[in-house]
């Protein structure tokens, strides 16, 4: 889980860089539209809440460990398939989303491989 929560802690990290780029854009006078606030601060939200889920699944929790193995699956393809709609958003905005789609993705391939599914079995 230690590599896992790593990738989650660059996501995360990613995230405020997005969200600090978009408040410096916007007191530096250059356009910053809604949806780019809602972006970014989105995806910084779902970083805490996976990281959060990531520190409690370390520790144990099954069911913590469900959601990230959910949330490293989903969120990947949620940043994607928004930042495809073609001019809604800036290519430097894409770009730096992605790089927390790649981020994100990288701790799914890890959370779910059969090494963390064997440490998290299903109680019968």
């Amino acid at each position: 889980m230690k590599t896992v929560k790593l990738f989650v802690a660059v996501y995360g990290a990613l995230s405020v860089v997005v969200l600090a780029t978009v408040v410096i854009l916007a007191i530096s006078g250059h356009p910053v539209t809604s949806f780019m606030w809602g972006r970014s601060g989105g995806v910084l939200a779902s970083a805490a809440v996976t990281y959060w889920f990531t520190a409690l699944a370390e520790r144990g929790a099954r069911w913590a460990y469900v959601r990230v193995r959910i949330m490293s699956v989903v969120v990947p393809i949620a940043i994607v398939a928004i930042d495809a709609i073609p001019g809604a958003l800036p290519r430097w905005f894409v770009l730096m989303q992605v790089a927390c789609a790649v981020a994100i993705g990288a701790a799914a391939f890890l959370v779910n491989g059969p090494r963390l599914r064997a440490a998290f079995p299903k109680s019968r």
